[in-house]
């Protein structure tokens, strides 16, 4: 009396897909490793870069993925990208940027969540502001703590020559993160 039919059950997860996976395979257009690309890149489908792209990528709606092999000189636009190759410029994710074990990223990244794998090789700045979040106050704006007077804030009193030396130049570095880390 309560059981289902038998021909809702027996149906299996692939075929409850509206789109057969030659559809899905057709789906994301690939960049092979001997194609190079200059200029601007549109369209409404996923992307795969295997290859060499040098200018703008806007994907906004779908998704983004720089390949071990794939050498990226652009903007990139897309929902999620990812990034294993190596990529010199700015990234823009409407939902998650993903930098690979194997990625290497030189620019900003900009999206509500960013992923940076162990190994992953990043140098810029990351901004994961939300846009449906709202405006949030400025950071000494924010209620964290007791503020500082400005004497407190004054420049120590090491000459800069020796502050310079003991600074270290500005340069990559590999990131290490661990995943189960509580935060505060």
């Amino acid at each position: 009396m309560w059981k289902k039919p038998e021909e809702e059950n027996s149906e299996l997860p692939a075929q409850r897909s509206n789109k057969s996976p030659i559809e899905q395979l057709k789906e994301k257009a690939v960049i092979g490793p001997s194609i190079k690309i200059k200029g601007e890149l549109t369209g409404e489908e996923d992307l795969m870069i295997q290859g060499r792209v040098e200018g703008r990528i806007e994907l906004k709606k779908n998704n983004v993925t720089v390949g071990k092999h794939g050498s990226v000189q652009a903007d990139i636009y897309g929902k999620i990208i990812s990034i294993e190759g190596e990529v010199k410029g700015n990234l823009f994710g409407e939902e998650k940027i993903i930098v690979r074990k194997s990625g290497t990223v030189r620019g900003n990244m900009t999206a509500p969540r960013v992923n940076l794998e162990d190994g992953a090789r990043f140098k810029g700045a990351i901004d994961m502001e939300s846009k449906e979040g709202g405006k949030k106050p400025p950071l000494e704006e924010a209620s964290i703590g007791p503020r500082s007077t400005p004497s407190q804030l004054e420049p120590s009193s090491v000459p800069k020559e020796e502050h310079a030396k003991n600074t270290p130049p500005n340069k990559e570095h590999r990131v290490s993160v661990k995943a189960d880390t509580p935060r505060a």
